[in-house]
């Protein structure tokens, strides 16, 4: 039986009052620590939090798609016992005026604001702007919440911790890589990566120096040998959600795939390991990984997703009310 900690409102003191959340890599180590904890505490306690967010309402501001950071707010705000609101960019007035004006006035009619935009800088002027907590739901840059629920799963998986865990990544470069540096600094997890594709200008350079400085990086293009001693191996789409069925990128991913192929997912890679297999979904089955893989008993991307709820939940409890 789950025995969690005791979880009381955290200090704020040498702290501003008001806290976002843009990446792991402006927290202290300790609160994303704390926030894990949190995670597992709320996940395994889902009663003793149902009032905790009465009366507060949370704007969901959308100019990506999505499915997993759309449900998981609203569905965790509503079991807390709050409201959640979403809102188009595209049937917004985000479109015509500036995005700081708009940011203020959400700020007086929301206790939080959860946005997934294509721009990390329009993220950042949100929190500049914004007098309640900012979270990146997703931006070009990095992906929080994900590896949030990543860590959570991985800490489920590795006897309730996940301090010293091995996890390997096999894909492009992304704003998924980024948050998975920043939090496996904190938490000291052992990160390799496998990435053949690599846009220099995405990559959080001081974060990826941080974790090399403390001896949790690897970075190689030998998949066999990088997952040879894994916990676990995560992979993601080759192309940004947004652009894979897009026309005007059929160029670019074909040429991606090419690249690409020879590090799927697949049985002949794992051949041998008795890696976890995770992936943050959506999932493109014959593309980053082969579709027997989705599913089979070593794969805990369904947990991987479901953990997205309690990480979210925890997240806000934290920034509304210091828990």
């Amino acid at each position: 039986m789950y025995s969690p900690l005791h979880i009381c409102p955290r200090t704020l003191t040498g702290m501003n009052a008001l806290k976002h959340l843009v990446d792991w890599k402006f927290w202290r180590d300790e609160d994303v620590r704390h926030v894990l904890e949190l995670a597992r505490t709320v996940k395994h306690n889902r009663r003793d939090f149902e009032e905790h967010m009465r009366g507060h309402t949370l704007v969901m501001l959308f100019q990506k798609t999505s499915t997993r950071t759309r449900v998981s707010f609203e569905a965790g705000m509503t079991e807390l016992g709050g409201h959640a609101i979403n809102l188009d960019w595209r049937a917004s007035n985000f479109t015509l005026s500036k995005v700081r004006f708009e940011t203020q006035y959400l700020s007086r009619n929301a206790a939080m604001i959860m946005a997934r935009l294509k721009d990390n800088v329009d993220i950042l002027e949100m929190e500049q702007a914004a007098s309640v907590p900012v979270i990146n739901g997703c931006c070009d840059l990095y992906h929080p919440c994900q590896a949030l629920a990543d860590m959570l799963t991985i800490a489920e998986h590795s006897d309730g911790k996940a301090e010293g865990a091995k996890l390997t990544y096999i894909g492009v470069y992304n704003n998924v890589v980024n948050s998975l540096v920043s939090i496996s600094a904190a938490l000291n997890v052992r990160l390799t990566l496998v990435c053949p594709i690599r846009d220099e200008s995405v990559v959080d350079q001081a974060a990826r120096q941080r974790l090399l400085d403390a001896g949790l990086l690897s970075e190689t293009l030998d998949a066999t040998a990088a997952i040879r001693d894994a916990d676990y191996v995560y992979t993601d789409t080759w192309l940004d959600m947004e652009y894979f069925n897009d026309p005007e990128y059929e160029e670019e991913k074909q040429q991606r795939c090419d690249l690409m192929l020879p590090f799927q997912i697949n049985a002949e890679l794992l051949a041998g390991s008795d890696a976890h297999i995770m992936h943050d979904m959506p999932i493109h089955p014959g593309y980053e990984i082969a579709e027997d893989m989705v599913e089979c008993e070593r794969s805990i991307i369904y947990d991987q997703a479901e953990n997205r709820l309690d990480a979210q939940k925890a997240i806000m409890l934290h920034l509304l009310h210091g828990l």
